[in-house]
């Protein structure tokens, strides 16, 4: 979305919806001791946060965020995260008013408040002596200079309260991550907050005004958003009002930067919560650590939704269902010919079908990514001769694929590891085909797995892959039984796939929709699944029998309601 507009607020009804001269005019009527000149919304310049926190709205910020209600809504959440990471020392380099420095210091931290704004520093230091006669270390600094104002190096950095925001050019944003990186100690650790920007970006404006700004009798709304303007309005109760200019970042850009400044493994919380689906959350909480870690050891850092998915198909009961009823060795939906046709033969027409759609000969280097048994791998390099990489995050289902390729005679033209594509253990250029089944669902950051494949892919490689997707628009609560039985927060959809292909500079991008095939497959694996359960029983449990009965049912029915999409992308690098 490029297009200037005002926010339209869910909860309300009233200037929401305000023209750009509408909203110019009230601004400059607003607060005359703010200076946004004759347009504020053309003032997007890091450099105007300083000019933005007067001391008439500085005096008020803890009105607006009730230290009582803050301590009461975050609970423990920062306290037992840096406790966790071993923290004993921390930057806290956004203090503005203090609450988090003197949290800190209560808790025991070793801790040293940092600020742009001088006001809010002044503010934060009556703070500290106001509430438990804390004398807090402060220092006045740009976060672009901060390994020269600041000494020492630290466990962690904190910036919270959506202070990252006041930055409006990428060269400032990623100065300052780098200056943040640069203080931490080697294992140190950043955390970082923002708005969820996507929601009120995609959907307009709607709070539930619980965990970061708690003041009951203080608003801090939108009154003009854009890609690259957030303009907030915050109403007191004396009738005083102003107003921040604030970069709307997206969650997906932010977690990018954290990764191409240098941190290792980038986590983000919605609303204090690990689970939650992308529109939800208020507050995103992004914490990215800089702690090097081997290939051998990279396991320990998948996401909680890879670490999920790897449980589960590591799990006795799915390796054996998988096996036996799926089809053995194309564990992936099928292209069905009839109600009746055998799951392996239409798993197998899938790979096929797919494999005319690409080039691939001897020399081709192909990646399977999310391999399962490596059923694809072994047609490709019998059919062709070409070697094919397969990365996989299970164990289990990762040896029974070199134990099937070893019984075929292929164990020469196939590698297996294990490891999430959310972080590929290969050099960039690596490949001319990368290929996937399934398996991209799986991921909590589909968008850093695309990257990844753009990255190891050499230019004009080609990209070919089908996932379990939800139709452009559709309603979450509709797919409510598909993500709880997963473990999800979302599902991909073609619109999406295809704008984040473009995004990466992906040309040819193409869609074969074959979404009928989905509820046809997994109708024909319940089915399978009910004839032949007295058998399977002997060495899958009867829970996990009756979860995937349930789990099928849920497939099927989406699918036939028009909810759900599936069929194979193709792109160029």
């Amino acid at each position: 979305m490029n297009d200037s507009r005002s926010v339209r607020s869910k909860d309300k009804t009233d200037d929401r919806g305000d023209s750009r001269e509408a909203v110019v005019e009230k601004s400059i009527e607003a607060h005359p001791a703010q200076s946004f000149g004759d347009d504020p919304l053309e003032v997007r310049d890091t450099d105007h946060y300083t000019e933005e926190y007067v001391g008439g709205f500085v005096d008020k910020w803890d009105d607006l965020i009730d230290w009582k209600k803050r301590y009461e809504s975050e609970g423990s959440f920062f306290v037992d995260l840096l406790k966790s990471h071993g923290v004993q020392s921390v930057l806290d380099a956004a203090a503005g008013t203090g609450f988090h420095s003197v949290r800190l210091i209560e808790e025991g931290f070793d801790t040293v408040s940092v600020d742009g704004s001088a006001e809010m520093l002044a503010k934060a230091f009556e703070n500290g002596r106001d509430y438990g006669g804390h004398i807090l270390r402060t220092v006045h600094a740009d976060w672009r200079w901060l390994s020269r104002d600041v000494e020492g190096k630290f466990d962690a950095v904190i910036c919270l309260g959506n202070s990252f925001t006041h930055l409006f050019s990428e060269r400032d944003r990623r100065k300052a991550l780098a200056e943040f990186y640069s203080v931490l100690k080697h294992d140190g650790i950043l955390i970082i907050d923002q708005r969820n920007y996507d929601a009120i970006l995609d959907n307009g404006f709607s709070s539930k005004h619980t965990y970061y700004y708690c003041g009951d009798s203080v608003s801090a709304e939108p009154e003009y958003v854009d890609e690259g303007l957030a303009r907030f309005r915050y109403s007191f109760p004396d009738k005083s009002q102003y107003h921040l200019n604030m970069y709307p970042l997206r969650k997906d850009y932010t977690r990018r930067l954290l990764r191409e400044v240098g941190f290792q493994n980038v986590d983000t919380y919605g609303d204090f919560q690990e689970s939650f689906a992308d529109e939800e959350p208020d507050f995103l909480v992004h914490v990215a650590e800089k702690a090097y870690t081997q290939q051998e050891d990279r396991v320990t850092k998948y996401s909680s939704a890879v670490n999920t998915a790897r449980d589960y198909y590591n799990s006795s009961d799915a390796d054996n269902f998988y096996y036996v009823i799926w089809g053995g060795e194309d564990i992936h939906v099928g292209l069905y010919e009839s109600d009746s046709e055998e799951i392996k033969a239409a798993s197998r027409r899938t790979v096929e079908h797919m494999a005319s759609k690409v080039k691939i000969d001897a020399n081709t280097r192909v990646l399977d990514a999310g391999a399962g048994y490596g059923g694809a791998a072994r047609y490709l390099a019998k059919t062709y001769g070409c070697h094919v990489t397969c990365l996989n995050l299970s164990e289990v289902e990762n040896e029974r694929n070199r134990q099937l390729s070893e019984e075929q005679g292929l164990s020469h033209l196939i590698e297996v590891t294990d490891g999430s594509f959310e972080d590929m253990p290969y050099q960039d250029n690596s490949f001319d085909l990368v290929w996937s089944q399934d398996s991209f669902l799986h991921s909590g950051d589909r968008a850093r797995s695309l990257q990844e494949v753009d990255r190891v892919l050499q230019p004009g490689g080609q990209f070919i892959f089908t996932d379990p997707m939800a139709v452009d628009g559709a309603e979450k609560e509709a797919l409510r039984p598909i993500l709880d039985r997963l473990h999800l927060d979302s599902l991909g959809a073609p619109g999406w796939y295809e704008s984040q292909l473009k995004r990466l500079g992906m040309r040819e991008v193409t869609f074969e929709d074959h979404s009928p095939q989905l509820p046809a497959h997994y109708g024909r694996v319940l089915a399978e699944l009910e004839r032949r359960e007295k058998e399977i029983a002997e060495h899958v449990s009867q829970a996990y029998i009756d979860r995937m009965k349930q789990g099928l049912r849920n497939w099927v029915n989406g699918g036939k309601a028009g909810n759900l999409a599936w069929g194979i992308f193709v792109a160029r690098s």
